[in-house]
């Protein structure tokens, strides 16, 4: 699988990376088991870059993620991780789940936002600790919507100095809307964004500002996020958009989307999980999986050709607005 050296740095990344929140029992359980096998079927694919966080599931993603890749040489893989939420432990001592915040798991924790100099360096000693390595390739600000200017003055300024210490090997934010990280590409050195959702076959938030301001100055961009919570596999009434039940409109639009993908003999998840490669300053797709089989599915749609009417067909009809970039037609090299 082809890889892409992130922004400035020295970091490389395949073209579709594991999201690892559902090994964190994002929604519902997971067993040990599943998460090792999802991991090993990611890696059989030829997947080396594995983005995780202390959010998803209590740190239980990144034990699971540390005891997963073990026995693999530490060079032959990138390993993401986040700060800005530190784990405490909670003085009820684990009574109740985490399900309020999305995660099937005990809640032996509490999240403490901390944007602060100290806790990034906290945060990253306790992901080390979970992940079971000596070092983390990416360390990403997470979701610091309302915290920017803590961010900005204490988190990044840390992340540099770490970065400049070669403790990791490149820095970034992880966000769900694309202002904020626009403002950190012009204002600081960073070398990735990573925009979940914002930058989808559905819709184009991120191609405004973000997307050019890094393809300007070098940087790279991770998308995730591509299904829209689920609703660009299977939409239908019901289905989630930003993890609640999608607004008629977007629903509307969804539909309409499946059906000029459909009359090209494409399933809309395939059109989506490729649309967003069509930048040039997308380096990587990050798409999650609970399991093997779903690994596979998401290798075997990345893999399928998509023609070129089928873009242009989504660009007639006012799906894709003027000017939208779109992949190729040919598929993406199986090349490891």
């Amino acid at each position: 699988m082809r890889t892409t050296t992130l922004g400035g740095s020295a970091v490389g990344v395949t073209q579709l990376a594991l999201g690892c929140a559902a090994l964190g029992n994002l929604y519902q359980p997971v067993t040990d088991e599943a998460a090792f096998a999802t991991v090993e079927a990611a890696w059989d694919a030829g997947i080396r870059t594995f983005d995780t966080a202390p959010h998803y599931g209590l740190g239980l993603s990144e034990r699971r993620l540390g005891a997963a890749l073990r026995d693999r040489p530490r060079d032959t893989y990138t390993v993401s991780t986040k700060v800005g939420r530190l784990l405490v432990p909670d003085p009820e001592g684990g009574c109740g789940d985490d399900l309020a915040n999305g995660f099937a798991v005990s809640a032996t924790h509490r999240r403490v936002w901390d944007f602060s100099a100290d806790g990034v360096l906290r945060s990253l000693e306790a992901s080390l600790d979970r992940l079971g390595v000596d070092r983390v390739d990416v360390a990403l600000l997470h979701d610091p919507d309302d915290h920017a200017e803590q961010a900005l003055r204490e988190a990044y300024p840390a992340l540099e100095r770490l970065r400049a210490e070669g403790v990791v090997g490149a820095i970034g934010i992880g966000m769900n809307q694309s202002a904020l990280p626009t403002r950190f590409l012009r204002e600081t050195d960073i070398d990735i964004v990573l925009l979940a959702g914002r930058y989808t076959l559905l819709e184009q938030e991120g191609l405004a500002e973000l997307l050019p301001e890094a393809a300007a100055r070098g940087r790279s961009v991770v998308i995730g996020g591509v299904f829209n919570s689920g609703l660009l596999i299977a939409p239908r009434p019901g289905a989630t958009y930003d993890y609640a039940p999608a607004p008629q409109p977007v629903l509307d639009r969804a539909l309409r989307l499946r059906e000029v993908t459909e009359r090209h003999g494409v399933p809309l998840r395939a059109a989506a999980l490729r649309f967003p490669f069509g930048h040039p300053a997308v380096a990587s797709v990050l798409t999650g999986a609970r399991s093997p089989d779903e690994v596979r599915d998401t290798i075997e749609q990345l893999r399928r050709p998509i023609p070129d009417a089928l873009w242009d067909e989504l660009h007639a009809e006012g799906l894709l607005a003027p000017g939208t970039p779109v992949p190729v037609a040919t598929p993406l090299k199986e090349s490891q």
